[in-house]
């Protein structure tokens, strides 16, 4: 069974998105088996062994100058015997006039050629960046992510236990709105999650008891943005007098994200708790956290010192008395 590409990307949006010129297009769509590029300097050079065909091939200034360098013959041969292969496309560089010298060939074997602009390491590294979201692992949560004071927060918690009205105070402080209710989720490079709110979701909020609101229009641009990493998630719980809720610290509990684990902050939900503002304490610590200061440790290693310090007096206190 032949694999799953990782994903399709159409020819044309691509070279719209990237302000790519495209030559020549063998079909609108194009599958991708592998998400890197190769820079194909060995293969117009003759060695393909290891040549991973799957890739978007990519050529600069370097190889067009080695091929420039051979004979006319020589150099339409190595060419032809490349085109051969089935990539998905082939990009030149830095806007090379000699780009035409593919354009035969490309034609013959019915391979999508890509004129870019930019020179070849800007392209490498735009093309990079746009395969891995597009090729990104996808997941849908139920839950709110706000931006709070730079840190990504993904708000969890049963129906109705007051997700949207905390990320409504969370507004009026200062955060901004990424997602409400269905935050879509993307892992890249296998250890970042990137959260953004479906297209036709984004920047609005449901609030029980008013209905749908736009938060742009109500609390102006300040207060959305279109995606957010997710650091940090909150978990809103029903306080129950038969949980030991952490009051120190100390526990460090993380959710599994497609892989990633996240650190998780437990809040009990009881009337009269400000959840807005425990919740942007719990952003800030968790920053400092990743900074190297851990607020509790640090705590603890002091009354473990004062502990020590305190036994010792006894302990001198008991010799002298003795002698």
């Amino acid at each position: 069974m032949k694999n799953e590409p990782l994903c399709v990307l159409n020819v044309q949006i691509l070279c719209e998105d990237l302000d790519l010129e495209l030559v020549h297009c063998s079909s609108e769509e194009m599958p991708l088996y592998d998400s890197s590029i190769n820079r194909p300097g060995l293969q117009l050079y003759g060695y393909y062994a290891y040549f991973d065909e799957k890739r978007i091939q990519l050529i600069g200034k370097v190889e067009v100058s080695y091929l420039l360098s051979l004979e006319e013959e020589e150099r339409d041969r190595k060419i032809d015997e490349f085109f051969s292969h089935d990539f998905p496309c082939f990009v030149v560089s830095w806007d090379l006039p000699q780009w035409k010298l593919f354009v035969d060939v490309a034609k013959k074997y019915n391979r999508t050629l890509i004129r870019s602009k930019e020179p070849t390491t800007t392209t490498f590294y735009r093309l990079f960046e746009y395969i891995d979201r597009k090729s990104a692992p996808t997941k849908t949560m139920h839950a709110v992510l706000m931006d709070v004071h730079g840190v990504g927060v993904l708000i969890t918690g049963e129906s109705g236990i007051g997700k949207s009205e905390t990320a409504l105070e969370l507004l009026q402080r200062g955060s901004c709105l990424i997602a409400d209710d269905v935050v879509d989720i993307k892992k890249h490079q296998d250890r970042m999650l990137l959260g953004s709110a479906p297209e036709v979701l984004r920047h609005y909020m449901e609030v029980r008891g008013i209905g749908i609101i736009d938060v742009l229009h109500l609390f102006g641009a300040r207060s959305v943005k279109t995606s957010s990493q997710v650091d940090l998630v909150i978990e809103l719980q029903k306080w129950s007098t038969h949980s030991d809720y952490d009051r120190l610290g100390l526990d460090e509990e993380t959710k599994d994200i497609m892989g990633v684990k996240v650190p998780l902050v437990r809040i009990p939900v009881v009337t009269g708790r400000n959840l807005a503002v425990i919740i942007e304490a719990a952003a800030i610590n968790s920053r400092m956290k990743a900074m190297g200061y851990h607020s509790a440790k640090i705590f603890c290693e002091r009354i473990t010192e004062e502990n020590l310090k305190l036994e010792e007096t006894i302990e001198q206190t008991k010799l002298e008395k003795n002698q």
